[in-house]
């Protein structure tokens, strides 16, 4: 789905979460890089429509400065991690993908979870360390905001929403076999023609095909 229409149904579903005309408040659990840039386009919309946006980011966090002069605004919460750990992780696994052997469908599959699990690690830690600071936590509360906005593959959006009691909104879905939309966030998607991402299949499948999916 493009940016254009993924950000057309986020602002009609932000028209429900509000009770009157008035603008909105926001609060977006972004990723870095290329996750940051897909979300950034769809928030400079809703800065220019007049919603208010926060963005919660971690100290170890490589793009996000709350000093920068701008309308989008920055929380930052402490964690253990530093920037240059953060960094340098994001980095060897972007190595790691572009080094997947292709040739191998099972030897592709066990580097690919070994890749989400490291990964998995990190942002549990990310999310551990902003939900259990509850000085921070009561901060943002006491904000109110209306909906999250989150992107898929950094979990902990959705046990936001649940903490805070408003709904939350996916920028996209990326997860291999939407593992992070499915368990987190209660995607649905039928494997039979809807292919998995990174599975390089299409929605017209042989009867193999939908089982490699199903895998």
């Amino acid at each position: 789905m493009s940016v254009k229409w993924t950000s057309v149904i986020l602002l009609i579903q932000l028209s429900f979460c509000f009770s009157s005309g008035n603008c909105g408040k926001v609060l977006v659990w972004a990723a870095e890089y290329s996750h940051w840039m897909n979300i950034k386009t769809i928030l400079d919309e809703l800065i220019q429509r007049g919603h208010e946006v926060t963005v919660l980011a971690s100290s170890a966090s490589i793009l996000f400065d709350p000093n920068n002069s701008s309308a989008l605004k920055i929380e930052i919460y402490p964690t253990s991690l530093t920037k240059t750990e953060l960094e340098n992780f994001i980095m060897q696994q972007i190595k790691r993908w572009s080094d997947l052997p292709k040739d191998t469908f099972w030897l592709y599959f066990s580097q690919v979870q070994e890749i989400m699990s490291i990964f998995g690690d990190i942002t549990r830690k990310f999310c551990k360390d902003v939900v259990s600071n509850k000085k921070f936590m009561k901060k943002v509360q006491e904000s109110r905001f209306d909906v999250i906005f989150a992107d898929a593959i950094f979990p902990c959006s959705e046990l936001l929403a649940e903490l805070f009691n408003i709904p939350f909104v996916y920028s996209l879905s990326f997860s291999p076999g939407y593992t992070f939309e499915k368990h987190s966030g209660g995607f649905i998607f039928p494997p039979s023609y809807v292919p998995v991402v990174m599975s390089e299949l299409t929605d017209q499948m042989t009867f193999m095909e939908r089982v490699k999916n199903m895998i």
